[in-house]
């Protein structure tokens, strides 16, 4: 049986502001010390899956290769990169589409979204080999988890009655109002929609074809035109566009005939919030999560999370049930009642045109990250990293001269036609409209503190001649 990962990574990251966010999404968070899209696909691993093929929006395959680089076995990869998102319907139907091509129409699909927690490794193993083995027989697998409270954030599915065993869904029910929330779980007869499947890529595209024919003939289109250069996939924008913005629920879940649940007999959560958030973490004895530095006088039920570039002591005193989220250029303080509201927090800040509604103060590049640590008129100073062997493009600006200074690795520094090593402490000069390139050659990360100094200090005044990434 060919059974092949499939992890969906995207999302807007609305929900998890301001550590989670457009540019850098939930997946890219870490709990437990590993991000979650690591542990999406190591889980997939512990399932035995040779195959891991990861759909994500084109902008975040170079993060998501670091995390795969990352892992003690990285698995065999391919990419399917998504213009822009089109929900779980177009990303499963491509999915689909792919499989069948590479691994035959009966591969069996393991679909995991890149974004939940699931402490019991071995108790999902289990689940996601029975689920295999249903899905070989024709059907559409989808793991129900067990409610624990009448939650209006989740679509449910009706059974005869819940049950540790398989058992065919009766049907599909989107996110009730609290009083039918309540009704379900009084019911016994209902599952949380896990958003995890499986099933093979025939099966799949069977269902596709009898309950949405114009959402599997919009895919055909768009896979038809892909573009593949080595493990990379991408789409057309304009077909990958004429898909359905539509989830495979409505696609075809809601309307199979074929469906199975398996139950998950393992602990679970989709970490939709921040007290979510809160719930992984291990309490102390008021109740409170600290994932910082913290002084708490009188304080409880709180949780207080940090990233800062420097050591940073939090002190909280007679409060209770707050999150507390520190980053270096955004500051979150909520109720934990009033955690699903921060949504609107990111909608005012993008009615604002504000950055930080879209990307962390730590931006991820190809090659490494940079980090603006201050900017005023005139100046601007940034810290740069870049990974062993990666080169930033060589370009140049119309409106700023560039002043560097290495203190951590060994770069390779072009200026104009000439090229120079340079270790800790040493310096370099980049006059504007000259041509530059910085280049890690040595063992570890390379860091160096950048100034910039001019009348504009923009990140669209880039001139790029040439780039490993393919980038304008």
């Amino acid at each position: 049986m060919k059974l092949v990962s499939v992890v969906l990574s995207g999302g807007a990251g609305t929900r998890l502001w301001p550590a989670s966010r457009q540019a850098y999404p939930k997946p890219f968070m870490k709990l437990a010390g590993q991000s979650l899209l690591a542990q999406a696909i190591s889980r997939g691993q512990a399932c035995g899956t040779d195959d891991l093929l990861v759909i994500t929006n084109q902008d975040h395959v170079y993060m998501t290769r670091s995390v795969i680089d990352q892992l003690d076995d990285p698995p065999h990869s391919r990419f399917l990169l998504e213009p822009k998102g089109r929900n779980t319907g177009p990303a499963i139907a491509l999915a689909a589409l792919h499989c069948e091509q590479v691994h035959g129409p009966d591969a069996v699909l393991l679909v995991l979204p890149a974004d939940h927690l699931i402490p019991d490794t071995a108790a999902f193993v289990a689940c996601a080999m029975e689920a295999a083995e249903v899905a070989r027989k024709g059907r559409l697998v989808v793991f129900g988890i067990h409610p624990t409270s009448p939650d209006t954030g989740f679509g449910y599915l009706e059974v005869e009655h819940v049950s540790r065993h398989s058992q065919s869904v009766l049907r599909f029910v989107e996110k009730p109002d609290l009083a039918t929330a309540q009704d379900y779980l009084a019911a016994g007869r209902y599952y949380w929609n896990s958003g995890m499947f499986c099933f093979t890529a025939r099966t799949m595209l069977d269902a596709l074809a009898q309950h949405a024919p114009h959402a599997l003939e919009a895919a055909r289109k768009a896979f038809d035109a892909q573009h593949t250069i080595n493990d990379m996939t991408r789409f057309d924008p304009h077909l990958f566009g004429l898909q359905p913005d539509i989830s495979i629920d409505y696609a075809v879940m809601e309307k199979a005939r074929n469906v199975t649940v398996v139950p998950a007999r393992f602990a679970w959560s989709d970490v939709g919030s921040w007290s979510a958030v809160a719930q992984a973490h291990t309490p102390d004895a008021s109740g409170n999560t600290f994932v910082a530095d913290v002084v708490s006088v009188e304080t409880q039920g709180t949780h207080v999370q940090v990233e800062s570039h420097s050591p940073k002591v939090v002190a909280t005193v007679g409060v209770k049930d707050l999150v507390i989220v520190d980053t270096p250029d955004a500051l979150l303080v909520a109720h934990k009642d009033s955690a699903q509201m921060i949504k609107s927090v990111v909608e005012t800040l993008k009615a604002r045109g504000h950055e930080s509604a879209h990307s962390p103060s730590a931006v991820q590049r190809p090659w490494g990250t940079y980090t603006t640590l201050k900017e005023e008129s005139g100046y601007k100073v940034k810290r740069i990293t870049v990974k062993p062997g990666e080169s930033l493009s060589l370009q140049y600006h119309h409106q700023r001269a560039e002043h560097w200074v290495v203190v951590q690795g060994i770069a390779l520094v072009q200026v104009g036609q000439h090229e120079s090593r340079a270790e800790p402490g040493e310096y370099r000069y980049i006059p504007i409209k000259e041509r530059h390139r910085l280049s890690n050659i040595g063992t570890e990360e390379l860091v160096l503190i950048e100034v910039q100094c001019g009348a504009y200090l923009g990140e669209d005044d880039i001139v790029r001649l040439a780039d490993t990434y393919g980038r304008d």
